[in-house]
């Protein structure tokens, strides 16, 4: 056996520890610092922030939803009729992008989303994608981080932070237990001059809590019908703030 073999087998699980060390730093760093902004480099992902981007850049925008893709989903087929009968005629914005977690929209933020814009009205509805791997601790700070820059960017605009939606088909969902737990601290957000907490939750859920499929499809991503019920939930307070 030459030497080189010999040493190769000697150091290969020191290499292979440390490479692998590399790959968990990253993935920590990408999918777990809740607060620490990191875009994704993924091509559908960076497409879709370049056309946040372009529409940011045309300006005349008054009214701004941030989010990932439930919020997103507002431009698609199951929510893009009940987009243009609300939000149509109020030059709104949509900053939602699938998959999203808290770290990724801070990035946007920092990186053109909001550029050149002064919207009256932001609407954030963040933190789902956060609640597999997340305390609601973790998902609340990175929650605050979002308030806290958008009132560092936007200092005109009014913030409707919402309450993170429910998911699971009931109460005893793993994950949404994680959001409710988040719900409650983030709602001491609420300063009632530039940031109002609304919790619309129960809008979605039946007497006994449960998700009906209707609304959810897949107990997460909404239906026509569940954009309804979220534009209707939202609605007073839109107005409201719209015209403050």
């Amino acid at each position: 056996m030459t030497r080189r073999l010999v040493w190769l087998l000697l150091t290969w699980p020191l290499l292979a520890a440390v490479i692998f060390l590399i790959h968990a730093t990253s993935f920590a760093a990408d999918e777990l610092a809740t607060t620490t902004p990191v875009p994704k480099e993924v091509d559908w992902w960076q497409m879709r922030y370049g056309k946040i981007n372009d529409r940011a850049k045309q300006g005349d925008v008054d009214l701004l939803f941030i989010g990932d893709s439930i919020t997103e989903g507002w431009l698609g087929d199951t929510g893009r009729e009940v987009w243009d009968k609300f939000y149509g005629p109020r030059k709104a914005m949509n900053a939602g992008i699938g998959g999203d977690r808290t770290q990724h929209v801070l990035w946007r933020l920092d990186h053109g989303n909001i550029d050149g814009i002064q919207p009256k009205l932001a609407v954030v509805m963040i933190g789902t994608n956060n609640s597999g791997t997340d305390t609601p601790d973790d998902i609340a700070a990175g929650v605050t981080a979002i308030v806290e820059k958008l009132r560092s960017k936007l200092p005109d605009a009014r913030i409707l932070l919402l309450g993170v939606f429910p998911r699971g088909e009931n109460k005893d969902d793993k994950n949404r237990k994680v959001n409710v737990a988040t719900n409650k601290i983030i709602q001491s957000l609420d300063d009632g001059k530039s940031v109002f907490y609304l919790d619309i939750s129960e809008k979605f859920l039946d007497q006994d809590g449960k998700l009906e499929r209707e609304i959810m499809p897949d107990l997460l991503h909404l239906s026509k019908q569940g954009y309804e019920i979220w534009a209707e939930a939202i609605e007073p307070k839109v107005s409201e703030l719209l015209e403050k």
